[in-house]
């Protein structure tokens, strides 16, 4: 059974396999297909909403009266009829104003709801609505920014660190499917249950090959992970449970040393945090394993963290270009004659700052790294005292410029 709160519950086998973007209506515990509904004009007239007065006289039907109709099984729609032929203001409001009331009512009495698609754009929607600091403010827009900054691909190899609630980890995985590699940090000793990534309906098969974890402990270079006995004591396995659990304590061993060994390999595509740890030594800890050009995004609910790790990274000369941005976002209401910016919007979906790693090397300039490897391997000889640059007047007869050549 689903359980939807004050709207009821059903079967969930009702559901499978049916389609999203359907609305249902919960009767005696069954589903019931609604129709779709369509956007219709609405004709404006002379009424306005100035002679409004509202109060507990303009609406006599009492909440008692509500409830026992409610209980009598009268459905949603008889309830809203009645409370709008007894409300003593209803006639004076403008269309625009009805419409509303309606809409409001529907949502409070009746029995429906929507299945939507679990996009990564519905649940990061529906977890910024429900509770935003959870997914550490991110917004939709916040979101987008951070893969595309993060040049995410199909293909590519990432680390990401996600404390929000796997929604990071969520939407790299959305965006390589089941080509690239995803390694996750955390601080947790098993891997981390993302409350974001149960929600995504990802096939266990593709998590496996794709996503793997470590905890801060085991991305270290110098630290030993401590390892169950892989044998038993006895020197012989006594029962088929026995040779279960060491067969599994085995495969989680190689596991983790096969996931320490491709972190410390190197050359990831690039870098994407959403922690409450300290930025600069996430960075810098981790920078190390990042391929040339590789991007480095990391997100906060603040801007004083990532000024301050920007005015490290600047000192840094592996670091290129760190900046911070904070991303805006204004929602319009879309309606036939009722289009306008929404009255509440938030406030802020987080502070971003982006900077590619480079190989640090003062020496490796294109032109003599090119020069010195064909000097090398003999393929031409080395480069003879460039002549003084040639200049073409309006005649078109060259010249040269005296006392300046090419260097």
């Amino acid at each position: 059974m689903v359980s939807l709160g004050r709207v009821g519950s059903f079967p969930a086998n009702e559901l499978i396999g049916q389609p999203y973007g359907f609305a249902y209506e919960i009767l005696e515990k069954k589903l019931k297909r609604l129709p779709p509904r369509t956007m219709d004009e609405i004709e404006e007239t002379n009424a306005t909403n100035e002679l409004i007065n509202d109060g507990d006289f303009v609406q006599p039907l009492t909440l008692e009266e509500i409830e026992a109709l409610k209980k009598s099984g009268v459905h949603a729609s008889e309830i809203i009829k009645v409370q709008i032929e007894q409300h003593a203001n209803y006639s004076l409001k403008t269309e625009y104003s009805k419409d509303k009331y309606r809409k409001r009512k529907e949502a409070k009495y009746s029995k429906s709801f929507e299945t939507i698609e679990p996009t990564v754009y519905n649940i990061c929607e529906y977890w910024f609505r429900k509770d935003q600091n959870r997914i550490r403010d991110i917004r939709p827009d916040s979101l987008s920014q951070i893969l595309n900054l993060a040049n995410v691909r199909p293909g590519g190899r990432y680390i990401v660190v996600d404390d929000a609630s796997g929604l990071v980890v969520s939407s790299v995985l959305d965006r390589v499917g089941c080509e690239g590699r995803i390694i996750s940090i955390n601080d947790a000793d098993s891997p981390p249950a993302y409350p974001v990534l149960t929600l995504m309906n990802y096939e266990k098969e593709t998590l496996i090959s794709v996503l793997s974890t470590l905890n801060w402990a085991t991305a270290q270079e110098d630290y030993t992970p401590v390892v169950a006995p892989l044998e038993p004591t006895s020197g012989r396995i006594r029962s088929e449970r026995q040779r279960q659990r060491l067969d599994k304590r085995k495969s989680t061993s190689d596991t983790l040393m096969s996931t320490r060994q491709e972190l410390f390999s190197g050359e990831f595509d690039g870098l994407l945090v959403a922690s409450d740890c300290d930025p600069f030594e996430i960075v810098e800890m981790l920078a190390p394993y990042l391929a040339g050009s590789a991007s480095i995004v990391v997100q906060n609910m603040f801007l004083q963290p990532l000024a301050d790790l920007q005015a490290k990274m600047r000192l840094i000369p592996r670091y290129l270009a760190p900046s911070i941005t904070e991303s805006w976002l204004r929602r319009y209401q879309v309606l036939p004659g009722r289009m306008h910016p929404t009255m509440n919007a938030s406030g802020s979906g987080g502070f971003l700052l982006h900077a590619i790693k480079i190989y640090d090397d003062p020496n490796a300039t294109a032109v003599t790294f090119r020069q010195n490897l064909r000097m090398a391997t003999g393929d031409v000889e080395p480069p003879s005292e460039p002549h003084s640059p040639m200049r073409v007047d309006s005649m078109g007869c060259a010249d040269t410029y005296e006392g300046t050549r090419l260097s």
